[in-house]
């Protein structure tokens, strides 16, 4: 195992016991990136994040891992716990803010490598966690398969989805999802049934409880194909009348105020329109935050903040971001 080149200058203005932090860090960032490779998944180093996110912004990080199947995941996990090794996971990054610094850690993509569908059943479908959700539904739809109408269009995965309980006109993954499993931080893979998942407004178990979301299972009803196309037609023209599909975004920013809507508060603050850099408050939606062009992290996190603050001064409301914002360091 060496330093690669490019990276041992990050050693160079350090001394005692933050040189030796540093060095071991980096050596056991390495041995699991080692590991990854010896179990056939694609190591990138310093991959810029904008590529993988709705937003289109943020640094590099310090390597990203394509995950190659829930075992491989299983065990990079659990190694990265007992080597303390900071990591987080992404799917499509629909609803992720990198900082412009980039994330000093490992990125486990969960992408096409485990993105595998099959029938379960005649009603029932298996779909990795790297599926993504318009996939899943057009794959329903093929099978006359009704309920997931709703998803067509949001841009997530299937991970994803059931880790935000992501939902649409008047559909929750809630309502159709049966079970998942899950890889814990020791490595085991767990099934949690439905019921159990805690699964509210954008909000799911996963979110307190650390595990990674390796697949679902979904129970739908028959339908006809005719009148399930007609609706994912009819939502997926809602969506591109009313909302800013043109932009860079990550969908809504603000969660739903309990008896309130966050794109009418912003709108009645006077606030369509207000622009930091290449951020701004859709025009068309009053709800996102969108990158109309050459957008940082830190403009659109002004225009975030703006808003919160406005919103607040002017209505009481605190708008709570659905975005999760992650920082460069611990």
């Amino acid at each position: 195992m060496f330093l690669r080149k490019d990276q041992t200058s990050i050693f160079k203005t350090m001394k005692g016991e933050a040189l030796t932090r540093a060095f071991y860090r980096y050596m056991n960032t390495q041995k699991l990136l080692d590991l990854a490779s010896e179990l056939e998944c694609n190591v990138v180093y310093n991959e810029p994040l904008s590529k993988h996110t709705t937003f289109r912004t943020g640094g590099a990080c310090t390597a990203m891992v394509d995950i190659s199947s829930e075992e491989s995941l299983a065990k990079l996990v659990r190694a990265a716990h007992e080597w303390n090794v900071r990591y987080i996971v992404v799917g499509n990054g629909s609803n992720l803010l990198f900082d412009d610094k980039g994330y000093e850690g490992v990125v486990f993509l969960m992408g096409q490598s485990v993105d595998e569908i099959k029938m379960m059943n005649e009603n029932t479908i298996y779909a990795e966690a790297g599926c993504s959700l318009i996939k899943l539904c057009r794959f329903a739809l093929e099978h006359n398969l009704t309920g997931l109408e709703f998803a067509y269009g949001i841009p997530g995965t299937v991970g994803g989805a059931i880790y935000m309980n992501a939902g649409a006109y008047d559909g929750e993954i809630k309502n159709v999802i049966t079970s998942a499993n899950s890889v814990r931080a020791d490595g085991t893979v767990h099934t949690t049934e439905a019921n159990k998942m805690a699964l509210s407004y954008r909000s799911s178990c996963y979110q307190k409880n650390g595990e990674v979301i390796t697949s679902g299972v979904f129970r739908l009803e028959a339908g006809a194909y005719d009148d399930i196309q007609d609706k994912m037609v009819e939502l997926m023209g809602r969506r591109r009348s009313k909302q800013p599909l043109e932009y860079p975004s990550a969908g809504s920013t603000f969660k739903r105020p309990e008896g309130q809507f966050a794109g009418k508060l912003i709108q009645d603050c006077g606030l369509r329109g207000y622009t930091v850099g290449g951020a701004q408050v859709s025009e068309k939606h009053c709800g996102f935050v969108v990158n109309k062009g050459g957008a940082t992290t830190e403009d659109i996190m002004s225009v975030i903040r703006h808003v919160q603050h406005i919103v607040k001064e002017q209505t009481g409301y605190l708008l709570e971001c659905e975005v999760k914002i992650i920082p460069y360091k611990e």
